[in-house]
């Protein structure tokens, strides 16, 4: 069974004021946490190992984990600087503390019905990304799905791109050539996906990026969350 780690350490800027006090991930959202809603998907799933990454308020996140039941699910923190490391240092950093490869990775600010018992357990590629019809937000999408081969945008013009949703099923050496540091996730699936080693699906059931204060009130009213 996998691993898994849920990206906490996001600030939260275009949801602010709201994020001022209080972080992302503890947002409510019919009537429970936002990331509690992703470790009842996890447990659901039978995945009860999570590792999860916290910058802004972390006290406040690591006081609500250590609230869980002790029997339910086994997590580990991965504390980072104020300011937080973007989500491939972010990983990077917890990569050790890991304990499968490949993992699943979950941005904490998505919701979705996504059933991730239905993910793949073992991949022969670098990654394996679930990937959505893009949103009003995002229009652009970011890779094309060509069957189950994910694509680089480049030279897809005139093509259907889909969007990222922020889930997926990681090896370990995707980060093998990457230092500590500040750095985003997007260019290490672009140069997996241009060297075809990248896998992913498309998903059309519910899924929200709550980035917003628009988009998380669009998630209160209509996420049907099991």
């Amino acid at each position: 069974m996998l691993s898994a780690m849920i990206l906490a350490a996001g600030r939260g800027q275009r949801l602010a004021p709201v994020t001022d006090k209080t972080p992302k991930p503890l947002l409510d959202v019919g009537g429970k946490a936002l990331i509690d809603h992703h470790l009842d998907a996890l447990q659901a799933a039978g995945i009860t190992h999570v590792v999860v990454n916290v910058a802004h308020l972390g006290d406040q996140i690591i006081e609500h984990l250590r609230k869980l039941p002790s029997d339910s699910i086994d997590v580990l923190i991965s504390q980072e600087p104020e300011g937080a490391l973007e989500t491939g240092g972010g990983i990077f950093q917890a990569v050790d503390k890991i304990k499968t490869d490949p993992f699943l990775v979950l941005n904490g600010d998505v919701i979705t019905d996504l059933d991730l018992a239905t993910l793949p357990t073992g991949i022969a590629d670098l990654a394996h990304l679930v990937l959505v019809p893009n949103p009003d937000h995002h229009p652009e999408g970011d890779f094309l799905l060509d069957q189950d081969r994910v694509r680089p945008p480049d030279g897809c013009k005139g093509q259907s791109l889909l969007t990222y949703s922020g889930i997926g099923v990681f090896q370990k050496a995707l980060f093998s050539k990457c230092r500590p540091g500040r750095f985003p996730l997007g260019p290490l699936l672009h140069h997996a996906a241009r060297e075809d080693r990248l896998s992913g699906r498309i998903y059309r059931g519910q899924w929200i990026d709550v980035g917003t204060l628009e988009r998380l009130e669009r998630a209160r009213s209509e996420m049907r969350v099991p």
